[in-house]
């Protein structure tokens, strides 16, 4: 059977690729078996990939809401658009939680011209550059021209002295993270460079979708229990994580839930986060 990508490409439905993608909500084998039967039953010839992604998604909360959240984890990011602001927050923390000191937003100057920086993080006396390429597309990636032009940036800031996490602090490395892909031509152009990439898929086993896994990193963007609005709300509030809002009930209130609302939201939470 023919199914057509957000791209437009056409290509033969893969139930192994599907069922691979639902195991690692979480949900059992059992649970897989019953929904993969239940989607096969529903597709037809040219069926377009985001209606076969809509039911298993649907589906899966049926059976629990973080196993659809898990599910949503790539959607999630690209919902903390569309300016990425909240991406380059969520990228902080992220660093932050494998021990790095970290700061976002900031205007250094180079020996040209001055930059203004994504994110700034500090680990063993080293610090690095991290600028963020967010994209709304589910099909954009981020090709060779991108670590050229920000090759040159980190080449223009690293031999000054800046003011960042002390009144002498120097630049050592640079990353480029995305919440898509990377083009061929630019992983070779960044290892050439000896620029670090991280994106949803690269490196292989250190990526965004593994290192949220590991780490519990969830967006609040990830849960089924709130709204979009209501998601929203909470980011602008500065809880980009999803176990930030564990300790924090009390912001859950602040955008209007009802004590019942809230007690499901946690429960989500508490469970999306549990999950290894």
């Amino acid at each position: 059977m023919k199914i057509v990508k957000h791209s437009g490409n056409i290509v033969d439905y893969n139930p192994l690729k599907l069922e691979q993608s639902l195991l690692k909500s979480g949900a059992s084998n059992l649970e897989v078996e019953t929904i993969l039967h239940t989607i096969e039953g529903e597709i037809y010839e040219g069926i377009a990939t985001k209606q076969i992604y809509k039911m298993a998604f649907n589906l899966l909360k049926k059976v629990a809401h973080s196993h659809a959240a898990r599910y949503n984890l790539k959607e999630a990011i690209r919902l903390l658009g569309p300016a990425g602001f909240f991406f380059e927050k969520y990228i902080a923390r992220l660093f932050f939680s494998e021990n790095y000191q970290s700061v976002t937003n900031f205007i250094l100057q180079g020996k040209c011209v001055s930059h203004e920086i994504d994110v700034l993080v500090k680990k063993e006396n080293a610090i690095a550059m991290i600028e963020c390429k967010f994209h709304m597309g589910k099909d954009a990636n981020s090709d060779v021209k991108v670590p050229m032009y920000i090759l040159s940036r980190f080449n223009d800031l690293k031999d000054n002295r800046h003011t960042i996490f002390t009144r002498n602090d120097t630049l050592s490395k640079c990353w480029i993270v995305t919440n898509n892909r990377f083009t061929t031509e630019a992983i070779a152009f960044a290892k050439c460079s000896k620029l670090n990439l991280l994106s949803w898929n690269y490196p292989d086993n250190n990526n965004l979708k593994t290192k949220n896994d590991t780490n519990f990193l969830y967006p609040i963007t990830c849960l089924t229990t709130l709204s979009l609005a209501e998601k929203d709300k909470l980011l602008v509030l500065d809880l980009i994580l999803v176990k930030e809002l564990i300790n924090n009930s009390e912001c859950l209130e602040k955008i209007g839930l009802s004590s019942n609302r809230i007690k499901n939201v946690l429960k989500e939470a508490s469970e999306l986060c549990r999950y290894i």
